[in-house]
């Protein structure tokens, strides 16, 4: 599976294309802005989108599902959770094939109710559950400190630590990172109670 991440927007948004390079079928994760510089990819290496996937609702994620959509004729794909458009709903535990690659959904909620990390060929696609060096923050609507310690501690950090992390943001000292790296260097993967956790995030 070959990761083409692109920074997009004013936020250092990520999109993501990933490429089955067995059979050039690909999936877009978070289109947003700068649709021509995803659009580049595609048509640089001949790849046919079969599904766009949305790591939450987010706008700064979601803005250019339509679009994509339409000029890739794809579907969307957004958790259960979500009260946006889309043509497939998953939850925790499914697969999402494209050629013959895979991606497992795990349920990460606390950024926002829809959130989902996607892990697959050593990699982990996080959203903004986690980022390099920080966390999604949790005062949108939706977003829980509560629920996003559970995502942390007993979800994310019990991941295999040398799978490689693709966040939602580029807000942290490089564009990816590992399990490993982010649980001995990361603020927010610290062993803390949830107490502690909630007084950090509220203090953050």
């Amino acid at each position: 599976m070959k990761v083409y991440q692109i920074e997009v927007g004013n936020m250092q948004n990520f999109t993501y294309v990933l490429e089955d390079e067995e059979t050039q079928e690909s999936v877009i994760i978070d289109p947003s802005w700068d649709l021509d510089l995803v659009i580049d990819v595609m048509e640089k290496n001949s790849l046919k989108v079969k599904y766009i996937i949305n790591t939450h609702h987010h706008f700064d994620h979601t803005i250019g599902n339509d679009a994509m959509a339409k000029s890739t004729g794809s579907k969307i794909i957004q958790h259960s959770a979500s009260a946006l458009k889309n043509d497939i709903r998953i939850s925790d535990g499914d697969k999402i094939k494209f050629g013959n690659s895979e991606l497992t959904v795990v349920h990460t909620p606390g950024h926002s109710k829809d959130s989902i990390c996607l892990v697959g060929d050593s990699k982990v696609f996080s959203g903004d559950t986690l980022f390099v060096g920080s966390c999604g923050r949790v005062d949108l609507p939706g977003g829980s400190a509560k629920e996003l310690y559970h995502s942390l501690f007993d979800i994310i950090s019990k991941m295999n630590e040398n799978l490689v992390l693709y966040p939602g943001h580029n807000y942290g000292n490089s564009p990816t990172s590992t399990i490993g790296r982010e649980k001995k260097t990361n603020v927010v993967l610290q062993p803390r109670t949830e107490n502690e956790f909630l007084e950090f995030m509220n203090s953050d």
